[in-house]
């Protein structure tokens, strides 16, 4: 059964951010150009066109690391992960973005993700939803592990 004929893949990943509060953490997020300051392994992340924070913008982001690099490749083979994203909406007001990876060469096919920041009385978490038709050589449980490890990086 071809990828596109399975049902898509949806996840969630989320981060409890204590004493730091929603105020703390939206500018970053809301910076789509800005990626690589709150995800610092990824070694680059670089308008392509727009405006970063207005709809449309497009960000070019490489050199992340996923659950399956080595999957099927050499040890002399080393390829560098990118994907080029476009931010479809956001509201600094709910501080809340949603976007959508447009290109690439890690599988990801019809991709869509919404990341929010939700008060709580310690602070704050993130939440990541995603969806994805199912990518060759991943199963789910790598996507969710990868999503995650990016929040996690950061506590």
């Amino acid at each position: 059964m071809a990828a596109q004929d399975q049902p898509k893949w949806e996840g969630k990943a989320s981060a409890k951010l204590k004493v730091t509060k929603p105020e703390q953490v939206w500018p970053f997020l809301e910076d789509f150009f800005g990626l690589n300051k709150w995800f610092p392994t990824l070694t680059t992340c670089v308008p392509v066109e727009g405006i970063s924070g207005q709809p449309g913008c497009v960000r070019y982001c490489a050199g992340f690391r996923t659950p399956v690099d080595n999957t099927n490749r050499r040890a002399d083979q080393e390829v560098s992960n990118w994907t080029k994203q476009k931010l479809l909406s956001i509201d600094s007001k709910e501080m809340v973005f949603s976007y959508s990876i447009i290109d690439g060469n890690v599988g990801f096919n019809a991709y869509v993700s919404t990341v929010k920041v939700v008060p709580n009385e310690d602070g704050c978490e993130i939440e990541w939803r995603y969806e994805v038709e199912p990518v060759k050589d991943w199963k789910l449980e790598d996507l969710d592990f990868f999503i995650s490890s990016v929040l996690f990086i950061n506590k």
